[in-house]
């Protein structure tokens, strides 16, 4: 069982919930960042929060969820050490962690159902880092982030 830390924006509440609770109920242990309503706030600290989660080791991986996943995902990035990938579909959830090691997933609300959610988490999850040509790669991606 995983470590997760959560977070999202209004738009992302209810979905975030949705997961958090399931997630917990199946063991994980979830630590939710907030926000804690669909009141409008701004997204970037909770995001923020999820990434240093994952960056101080607290949390294993990260989920921060709003309505397109994009900004949540950009602000999630900027924390050293965070790779966020926005996966609306299957696909783009798995190849981010095979191929780019990512640690922290974006979701949009407004485009997923919970029910296909489910499923892109799911598979984020139990996805293992090839490694191999790919870590070079995301090597790469670290120095960058350390050169600027």
């Amino acid at each position: 069982m995983a470590r997760i830390a959560i977070g999202s924006d209004h738009a992302g509440y209810e979905l975030k919930t949705f997961l958090a609770t399931l997630l917990s109920d199946e063991g994980h242990d979830m630590n939710d960042l907030g926000t804690d309503s669909n009141e409008s706030v701004d997204y970037p600290m909770f995001c923020a929060a999820v990434g240093r989660e994952v960056r101080d080791g607290v949390a294993d991986l990260g989920i921060v969820i709003g309505g397109s996943g994009q900004g949540e995902q950009l602000a999630a990035n900027k924390v050293r050490g965070v790779r966020a990938a926005l996966c609306n579909d299957l696909y783009t959830a798995r190849m981010a962690r095979a191929h780019n090691d990512a640690n922290v997933l974006s979701m949009g609300a407004r485009i997923v159902g919970t029910g296909l959610a489910e499923e892109i988490v799911r598979l984020f999850l139990a996805t293992e880092f090839e490694g191999g040509r790919h870590a070079r790669r995301v090597d790469q991606i670290t120095e960058l982030e350390e050169q600027f």
